[in-house]
Order: C-alpha cells, then sequence, then structure tokens
C-alpha cells in the first residue's frame, strides 16, 4: 500500500468517486449539469471529512490518504482536488475540535480563582485527547501548515502564561515553574495518554494528571485519584506507547 504524505499527489490514479463520470453539461450544451456537479462535490467533501476523522482517530495523524478515499468511497484524484495537501485535509477535520479547545480556554481564564480555572481546564483538554487519538496526536507534535493549529497553540500558550501568573499572584502556584516547564510536561503526559488508556482503563490519565497538577502547587496536596498503575500495567502501557 502506498503510504501517502503531505507530498503525495494523485500522479495518475483513476478517480472513482461520486460524480467523476458525469457530464458538466446538458443535453443541449447549457451547462445544465453543474449545480449537480457543485451538490456532488460538497457531498464528497463532507464524506472525506467524516471518513479522515475516522481513520485519523483509529489510526493516528500519519494514516494514508488512500484509505481516507477508499473509506469515503471516492478516488484519490477527489480527495486531492478538495485537499491537495494532508494539513488542509488535518485543519478541515479538527478545526471545531481545536475552536473547542479555545473555548475551553476562555472558560477557564474567565474563573478568578486560578487553580480552578487551570485545573477545570487540564481537565477538558485531557478529556478529549484520551478519547480521540487524531486530535491527540494533533496536538501533541507538530505539524506544519495547519492554520486552525497555529492558532490554538498560541491560544493554549497565553492561556497557561495568565493562569499561572495569576496563580503566582494568589499564592496558589509555586512561584519558580515557567509557562514551558508546564507545556513541555503537559505535551509528554498527553502523548502517552493513549497508550495508557489502552492498557489500563478509559479514566487512567486522571492519576498522573492530578500528580503533574500537584507538583505546580504552593501548598500541601491532596491524595492522588484512582488506583496505581501495577507492574504488568506499566509495562503494558509501554508496549503500547511504542506502537
Amino acid at each position: 500500500m502506498k503510504m501517502a504524505d503531505s507530498t503525495d499527489r494523485p500522479g495518475g490514479t483513476t478517480d472513482t468517486g461520486s460524480g467523476s463520470g458525469r457530464s458538466g453539461r446538458g443535453k443541449d450544451g447549457s451547462g445544465a449539469g453543474a449545480p449537480v456537479r457543485r451538490r456532488d462535490a460538497r457531498r464528497n467533501r463532507d464524506l472525506l471529512i467524516e471518513a479522515a476523522h475516522e481513520v485519523f482517530t483509529e489510526l493516528g495523524l500519519n494514516a494514508p490518504l488512500d484509505v481516507i478515499a477508499r473509506r469515503a468511497g471516492v478516488g484519490n484524484a477527489t480527495l486531492y482536488r478538495h485537499f491537495p495537501h494532508r494539513a488542509a485535509l488535518v485543519d478541515a477535520v479538527f478545526r471545531d475540535q481545536l475552536t473547542g479547545t479555545m473555548e475551553a480556554g476562555d472558560r477557564a481564564r474567565a474563573v478568578d480563582d486560578a487553580w480552578t480555572g487551570l485545573t477545570g481546564y487540564l481537565q477538558a483538554v485531557f478529556t478529549v485527547l484520551a478519547t480521540d487519538r487524531g486530535t491527540n496526536d494533533l496536538m501533541t507534535t507538530h505539524l506544519e501548515g495547519v492554520e486552525s493549529l497555529e492558532a490554538v497553540h498560541a491560544h493554549n500558550h497565553r492561556t497557561m502564561e495568565l493562569l499561572l501568573e495569576r496563580g503566582r499572584h494568589q499564592g496558589t502556584i509555586r512561584p519558580d515553574v515557567t509557562t514551558e516547564d508546564v507545556l513541555f510536561a503537559l505535551a509528554a503526559l498527553g502523548r502517552a495518554v493513549p497508550a495508557l488508556t489502552t492498557a489500563t482503563n478509559p479514566d487512567a490519565w486522571r492519576r498522573p494528571l492530578a500528580l503533574l497538577c500537584d507538583s505546580l502547587r504552593a501548598a500541601p496536596t491532596p491524595p492522588l485519584p484512582s488506583p496505581a498503575l501495577t507492574p504488568g500495567q506499566l509495562n503494558d502501557t509501554l508496549h503500547h506507547f511504542n506502537r
């Protein structure tokens, strides 16, 4: 199977997509088929976005693009007409999801108590990371050319910066922690979440996230939630992490 990436092009692929064999003109040559073509184009684009979300969730963002085309029931040429490179498809698939992350950040910024805002925001973000592998890949790695991702990274950085600054002022966040410290630790933990939840249970991420949050506290910490990993679960998690 050919592995498609951001530089792939159809290269003569026969297009089997819906509407690909229709003439663009009516019987009188007046172009009466144009509205049909537009409807087919919109339908194919919607099918591609839906299929891409499914495949990215199952296989991650490096999933072959021809698998997505087949899942949508169209040809590779149809995919590339709508999305000339992988980044364009990723942006279309995850734009709403990433917008939701920024909305969660805005809600956290509006909370007066910085610690409550910070922990609520991270709970919201990690709930998504634990249930959607495609979004997890997108949020914990760097993919060039995805406009919505660049916007959410900038928004996330500012959200963390504001909450940490407010928390230091309120005395709930340790004074020596930086925004980059937190974002690095969150990216590393987020990257491990799919392996952790596959090897254990869907809520297994809550314990390490709580442990990470507690490391930011300037005050005594409460007990950690959920059971600790067993040695066997740790081995299973590391095995899945390397897949």
